[in-house]
Order: C-alpha cells, then sequence, then structure tokens
C-alpha cells in the first residue's frame, strides 16, 4: 500500500456504532476527524470528544470536531449512517464542499454506491465493506464487542493510487484492511454472509444458533438462491465458506438487524433482502425462501 505521511482531514457521517468506531480511530491515529451529526450529537462530541471501549483497541476518549454540516473541503469522507437514512443524511454533506475529497460508505447492502455516484463524481467514491460488532451507547459513547475489525476496500471508478493510500491510512489506524480487486464481488461478499444472518436471525427472533437448529433448510435456501443470483452477475462469492462461518460462529451471535428490531428501530430489510430481490428479478430468478422472509419482515 502506498504510505502517507501526513495526517488527513476526514469527515465522518454518521458517528454511530461504525462510524464512531472508525472516528475514534482515525482521531487516535493522530489525523484530524470532523463528526457530522445531528445537533445533540455534535453538543455532545464537541463537549466531551468521543470515547471508544474496545476489547481489541482499549477504552479511551480522543477529541474530535463536530458539526451539523460539512463546511469545508477535506481529503475523505467516511459514509456511515443506516441504509434507511442515507439519502437525507447526504445533505449534510454539500457537493460544492466536498472537493476532491474521496467518499467512503460503510454500509449493508449493494446498492448504495449508485446513490453516491448520483449527487458526487464516480471517480471520488471508493466502497467499502467493514466486519465488526460496534454499537453507539450514548451520543459520543461507542463500544466495540468484536475482536476483530476488518474492512476491505475497491472501487471500479476511482484511481487506484487514491484507493490504495486511503487503504493505508484505515490499515494504519488498526482496521485490518483488504483492497479487493472487484468492488461487485466485495459488495455481493459481504451481502452473502449478512443476508442469511440479518433476515432468519430477525424473522425468528433467535441467534444464530437458534437458526442452525431450527431453520437450517432455509439458511441453505437462501444460501443457494443468493448463489444463483450472484453468479448471473459474475460476482466471485464462495457461499460453502459463508456456511462454514455461520456453522463456526458462537450460538448466541445475533445480527444488526435483529438488535434494530428489539429496539424498535427502522430495519434495512429493503437494503440488505430487497436488493436481492430486485436484481433476481431482473434476472428472471426464482428465489421464494429469500421473498418469504423479505415479506415476513415488511419488505
Amino acid at each position: 500500500m502506498i504510505k502517507n505521511s501526513a495526517p488527513w482531514t476526514v469527515a465522518v457521517l454518521g458517528p454511530g456504532g461504525i462510524g464512531g468506531l472508525a472516528a475514534a480511530l482515525l482521531a487516535r491515529a493522530g489525523h484530524r476527524v470532523i463528526c457530522l451529526a445531528r445537533e445533540e450529537t455534535a453538543a455532545a462530541l464537541n463537549e466531551q470528544g468521543l470515547t471508544l471501549r474496545s476489547g481489541k483497541f482499549g477504552d479511551f476518549t480522543v477529541p474530535v470536531e463536530a458539526d451539523t454540516r460539512l463546511r469545508e473541503s477535506v481529503d475523505a469522507v467516511i459514509v456511515a449512517p443506516k441504509e434507511t437514512a442515507l439519502r437525507a443524511a447526504l445533505d449534510r454533506v454539500p457537493p460544492h464542499v466536498v472537493g476532491d475529497a474521496l467518499l467512503m460508505p460503510l454500509l449493508n447492502g449493494v446498492e448504495h454506491p449508485a446513490v453516491l455516484r448520483e449527487r458526487y463524481p464516480a471517480q471520488q467514491v471508493v466502497p467499502g465493506t467493514i466486519r465488526a460488532e460496534s454499537t453507539r451507547t450514548a451520543p459520543g459513547v461507542i463500544e466495540h464487542a468484536t475482536p476483530f475489525a476488518r474492512v476491505e476496500v475497491a472501487s471500479d471508478t476511482a484511481p487506484h493510487a487514491r484507493v490504495e493510500a486511503l487503504a493505508y491510512v484505515l490499515d494504519a489506524a488498526g482496521f485490518a484492511t483488504t483492497l479487493c480487486h472487484s468492488e461487485r464481488s466485495m459488495l455481493w461478499g459481504k451481502l452473502s454472509m449478512l443476508l442469511p444472518l440479518a433476515l432468519l436471525t430477525t424473522r425468528y427472533e433467535v441467534p444464530i444458533g437458534g437458526v442452525r437448529d431450527a431453520h437450517r433448510s432455509e439458511l441453505l435456501a437462501v444460501l443457494e438462491e443468493f448463489k444463483q443470483v450472484a453468479d448471473g452477475i459474475g460476482a466471485e462469492v464462495d457461499t460453502d465458506a459463508v456456511l462454514a462461518f455461520l456453522d463456526e460462529a458462537p450460538e448466541g451471535m445475533r445480527s444488526s438487524m435483529q438488535r434494530d428490531a428489539a429496539a424498535g428501530r427502522p430495519l434495512e430489510v429493503d437494503a440488505i433482502g430487497g436488493a436481492l430481490l430486485r436484481e433476481a428479478a431482473r434476472q428472471g430468478v426464482d428465489v421464494p425462501v429469500t421473498a418469504k422472509l423479505v415479506a415476513a419482515l415488511g419488505g
């Protein structure tokens, strides 16, 4: 990766569980971080800083800047709201202020890069995926629960050197960062794990152990339907590896969608399940098990 010697200025749109984790690690690494959030959250961050509690990274508090809107050009913008709030959240990042900053969405699903490319130059959009369980417990307080925080980065439209530079910044801050050769395979690879985990744990209100024990036939069917659709668009996805991961996962593991449902928050059913249904329809592929789960969850 290309090494960067000078600190970056990074805006973080949505300093919740994932955005807050990124903001904390980048600020600790010496970068200038500007968190973009609602007035209440911005005020808390400006007053008390950002606190991260993590078994992997330790417990610490770092000062960050916070505002309700981006008001100056930056080197990069990490886009990390829930997909359900994406379009409204992007109003905090006016295109005329962004300059030539890279925009890196860390969202669930596969369709959000197109949303960013509608508003900002395509050569500045660098999609990423993240694997970490991280939750905002209060404004400015983030709890990171997993012993890992892995990021993948790829872009079909941004210059490789700039993508590599961004990946180095993230890696040096503490994320285990991988540069991927295919944006499509990266995004669909993340979805291959998220789709069965999120839909089944949320639909049946059980952790992954309960899915394995009582709903295994549906788990296998969803993975098979996913593979048919992914193969149809040329996404390189190893569903056998996904099944092995889900089989080996701690039986009490729950999905973020399941936690959102328990808390009464909006669900990302459309971004996760709806995206597969739309691509299946374009291909004329029948995905009845996935469709039934999406419908049961209100998608």
